[in-house]
């Protein structure tokens, strides 16, 4: 403990981290192999703009160089092959190659992109007199040996990629393209779009400057910001946090002077849904400034939930599924009585194999016995059981219909796995003429199982192909109107990448699924991902055999539900262990 000398006040703000790990520059002398290993190292700190990752750079090479451009995931390396080493002829530099598996890509967009395969950059390094970023000959014996060709952005260890990185939830609206056509909701949803900042470094101003870029190419074809084009950060702005009362004021640049209170409050709710989940943060209130710093509006938790009507639907009272008579049932979200669901589905006057209930709650879907049929009931009162036209004609049941799934607007999609007529079927406001969705990048799999997020513009689905099972997200595309709508599923990309075999997934969040199923040569898991394909860290789940399907909420704190060949239906409650609810049920779900 210091004895002596004066007392300086410090911020200490709850963003700022405890600890903070620098690089260490070049040192004299040091060798090409070195050199290397020394930048390598330097690009896993948490230098904000890596200055001591350029010190290993010659001045041309850090001038071009952009690491934010891009950051390359690997399982394992970089490494350094020795193999692949070599000299110039004329003895003036050397070539390195790293080498790696690539699992990931991140771009300027800060959006997670899964990429298989095997990852080859060659570096290259020259003699340079001075410290490397001076002006100085290369070539000769003389001098310092920089690093000339850099790899493009960023490479790591996918280790040191979850240390350094956070994942978050950028809110944008569902825009009118993707939730109308005559027969959308007036009230746009809210869309999560998941990227990844750097933890360690101001995580909060980054998260607010990420949602200002706007959403990214993924997702820009059917979200909607309602920031103005053209609007950012006031200039000088370096570093956002809350104050003491954890209020957050964002100043804007003068593009934000002009907006209308209630467009500032649809502003005001997508910043403060973003920053929301940063760990620490705590903001509980949001207030966007006009250029000159007075007040545009003031947004807190509930203002925020009011804006964003929808998002109410995320929650639920009741958890359902299939009783061994064949009816729909449930219980409360927090006991453990079963009872047989209200209306027609729960009479037994059908007998069921799944069913899945509206987000409202007032209606519910269900596949007949045999798995031809799908029956639409109220959920308020025992009014007829009507029959959709959705008709399956495959020989064998394993062939027929998928478990039915609601999206937040009231529409309904399920899916036919007859061989000879594979499709994926559309119901506007969970009746009518299907309309079957085209599936771009599908080919000759077969969907397995369907479920489509709360807002309705993404679709999660399980495909088969050559006898292995998948996870697939697909972005959600409507045009058309009301009397001849076009629905289509796009842009398909991996959602659980590491499994080599799906068995059941459920979206658990915004951007989040729970997913059972096998890694390569691995047993059987239950584990979170994002809708990008990436794992969530720091969630791991208890093990429980032979999981045959499974149920989230949007709302974490309410439990999960799964069908276990062993245990029957079983809930895990947040913090504890599975729990046995009933020995015979299946096709357990949540509204959705």
């Amino acid at each position: 403990m210091p004895d002596s000398g004066g007392v300086e006040q410090v911020d200490a703000s709850p963003q700022e981290p405890r600890v903070q790990v620098f690089a260490v520059p070049p040192q004299e002398g040091a060798s090409p192999s070195e050199i290397v290993e020394g930048f390598l190292e330097a690009l896993t700190s948490d230098d904000p703009e890596f200055a001591t990752a350029r010190k290993y750079l010659t001045k041309e090479a850090s001038e071009r160089w952009e690491p934010k451009r891009s950051t390359t995931v690997l399982a394992d390396g970089p490494n350094a092959d020795s193999t692949r080493t070599r000299t110039d002829p004329d003895g003036s530099g050397y070539t390195y190659a790293l080498t790696g598996r690539m699992i990931a890509t991140v771009d300027d967009e800060h959006a997670y992109r899964s990429e298989q395969g095997k990852y080859s950059s060659l570096v290259h390094l020259v003699r340079q007199n001075g410290d490397g970023n001076g002006d100085g000959d290369s070539g000769g014996d003389g001098g310092e040996w920089r690093i000339d060709v850099p790899p493009s952005g960023v490479v790591l260890a996918q280790a040191d990629f979850e240390r350094l990185y956070l994942p978050v939830s950028k809110y944008f609206y569902a825009s009118p393209s993707s939730s109308d056509g005559g027969y959308a909701q007036s009230s746009p949803a809210m869309v999560a779009d998941p990227v990844y900042i750097r933890k360690r470094i101001d995580p909060v101003t980054q998260a607010v400057r990420a949602l200002l870029d706007g959403p990214t190419n993924w997702l820009d074809n059917v979200v909607d910001s309602r920031f103005p084009s053209g609007i950012a950060l006031k200039k000088g702005t370096k570093s956002l946090a809350p104050d003491d009362q954890n209020r957050l004021k964002v100043p804007l640049n003068e593009r934000a002077d002009a907006v209308k209170p209630d467009r500032c409050a649809k502003m005001a709710a997508q910043l403060f849904f973003t920053l929301r989940d940063l760990p620490a943060a705590g903001i509980e209130q949001v207030e966007l400034q006009r250029a000159n710093g007075t007040k545009l509006c003031a947004l807190d938790s509930d203002q925020a939930e009011a804006s964003a009507p929808n998002r109410a639907l995320s929650g639920a009272d009741y958890q359902y599924f299939i009783d061994d008579k064949h009816r729909l049932v449930r219980m409360p979200k927090n006991g453990d009585e079963v009872e047989p669901a209200p209306g027609p589905l729960g009479s037994g006057e059908r007998q069921l194999r799944s069913a899945a209930v509206s987000r409202a709650e007032d209606r519910a879907a269900g596949v007949s016995n045999d798995g031809r049929s799908l029956y639409v009931g109220s959920l308020l009162s025992d009014e007829r059981l009507e029959k959709t036209k959705v008709r399956s004609e495959a020989k064998q049941e394993k062939d027929r219909l998928t478990k039915p799934s609601w999206d937040g607007r009231g529409d309904l999609w399920v899916a036919d796995r007859d061989p000879r007529d594979q499709r994926l079927l559309w119901l506007a406001q969970g009746g009518g003429k299907p309309v079957e969705v085209k599936v771009v990048g599908l080919d000759d799999a077969r969907i397995n199982a369907v479920r489509v997020s709360a807002d309705g513009v993404r679709v999660a689905l399980i495909v088969e192909r050559d006898g292995r099972t998948e996870l697939k997200i697909g972005r959600v595309e409507r045009q058309g109107t009301s009397e001849d709508p076009e629905v289509s599923v796009v842009e398909l990309r991996p959602g659980a990448p590491q499994m080599e075999e799906v068995t059941a997934m459920s979206w658990a969040g915004g951007s989040r699924l729970v997913v059972v199923g096998k890694e390569a040569g691995g047993v059987q898991q239950l584990q979170y991902v994002q809708s990008d394909g990436s794992v969530v860290q720091d969630a791991a789940l208890p093990a429980l055999t032979g999981v045959t399907d499974i149920a989230a909420s949007e709302d974490e704190r309410l439990p999960l539900v799964a069908r276990s060949e062993e245990d029957g239906i079983v809930r895990l409650p947040p913090g504890a262990s599975w729990r046995p609810v009933v020995k015979d049920g299946t096709s357990p779900v949540y509204p959705g």
